[in-house]
């Protein structure tokens, strides 16, 4: 019967180690396509625990009775700390909670700083913007846009912002963030129990697997930027429990962290570089964020697409259009010209003839995020 107890005390600390192991961002296991495995452990978690723990109490019926029954004690402890560490410790959801409330203010009552980034969203006529700072502690922030749910994400670790409806099978659901797949954030619905990538919305393991969520078009700009072009959208404010969670973010944004997973290459096309990555239909395409820097437009092709991407004055709020036929974008002074045309930096005509510029999906990602998710991505 001793046998059973050490067979069961190792298979439950396995097991725990295990299911933690393929979805967070230990040496190894962000690298390997494991999220099959991962899913099977996390399906049937109470499976592999009642058999351990009954075998762990039939033993421990001869063991506490003999001799050495401080060891069973010690062995005892341990597996009850690794159970508790797992699950409660290491588990992402009880690593980064929710906001306890969404605080949103106009530009009259706003206190976040204008050089803040925020990942801007508008919907059926309705305008917001969630900073970078604070959605990236949280990983998902729940609100309502334009009249209709939405969950506004960031993985810090990819650097991507991505804004969901969160709709699983035509209805209204939640979502926990479970861990990470390829690093990028992984969240878990609360009524298939599927597994969604935060990158693009897609179900990557679970009854629905390869389905999507419907996505929203975001904006990355500063605060100042945003509020020139939508005056009259609000703002998040800080939740004033996580206020230290948010401080300890006050570097990332510029690339200065210091943490392994988060910090920033400053030259091109290393893990860590940024770029900005343009979708077009099933094509997409890598930008380097130095060279879009340097060069404040860059026109070119996304597979038969022509695009224009545009960095404003500030630089860090950028912009991605699909071109007039046989055009070219320049830019001066935050405004966009295109033959007889200007434009603002929503696309917007201003002064001149034509139509309005189409916006083209744009993101801000670390150049091994963008990669990994667009296998067949080309580089500018």
């Amino acid at each position: 019967m001793r046998k059973l107890l050490y067979l069961g005390i190792a298979g439950i600390i396995l097991y725990e180690i295990a299911k933690v192991y393929f979805i967070m961002p230990m040496p190894g296991s962000q690298r390997m396509n494991s999220i099959e495995i991962a899913y099977f452990l996390h399906s049937w978690r109470w499976a592999f625990r009642i058999v351990f723990w009954l075998m762990i109490i039939a033993g421990c019926t001869t063991a506490l009775s003999g001799n050495k029954k401080w060891v069973t004690l010690i062995l005892l402890f341990v597996a009850g700390a690794v159970t508790y560490g797992t699950n409660y410790e290491m588990a992402a959801d009880t690593m980064f909670y929710q906001p306890s409330q969404v605080i949103l203010h106009n530009a009259s009552q706003n206190k976040v700083k204008d050089e803040r980034l925020v990942i801007g969203v508008e919907a059926n006529g309705e305008a917001k913007a969630y900073p970078i700072q604070f959605i990236g502690y949280h990983h998902q922030v729940r609100d309502v846009l334009g009249g209709k749910p939405v969950i506004v994400t960031y993985c810090t670790v990819c650097r991507t912002g991505r804004v969901f409806e969160p709709i699983v099978e035509g209805k209204p659901d939640e979502f926990r963030l479970v861990g990470m797949d390829h690093f990028n954030a992984m969240f878990e619905d609360k009524n298939t129990g599927s597994w969604w990538r935060q990158a693009n919305g897609e179900a990557i393991a679970g009854p629905l697997k390869g389905q999507m969520l419907p996505e929203l078009p975001t904006t990355q700009t500063t605060v100042s930027q945003w509020f020139k072009l939508h005056p009259n959208s609000k703002i998040m404010q800080p939740d004033p429990t996580y206020q230290a969670k948010y401080d300890s973010m006050s570097r990332y944004e510029s690339g200065k962290g210091k943490s392994t997973l988060t910090k920033t290459d400053t030259t091109a096309w290393k893990e860590k570089s940024w770029v900005v990555g343009v979708q077009a239909g099933k094509d997409s395409k890598a930008f380097d964020w130095n060279k879009l820097v340097k060069q404040r437009v860059i026109n070119d092709r996304v597979g038969v697409t022509p695009v224009a991407v545009v960095i404003a004055a500030d630089n860090k709020s950028f912009f991605a259009f699909q071109k007039p036929a046989g055009q070219e974008i320049a830019v001066r002074n935050d405004t966009l010209y295109a033959q007889n045309a200007a434009y603002n930096l929503l696309g917007k005509r201003v002064s001149g003839d034509g139509e309005d510029l189409k916006r083209v999906n744009a993101y801000q990602e670390f150049w091994h995020s963008w990669r990994t998710f667009h296998p067949h991505t080309q580089q500018y």
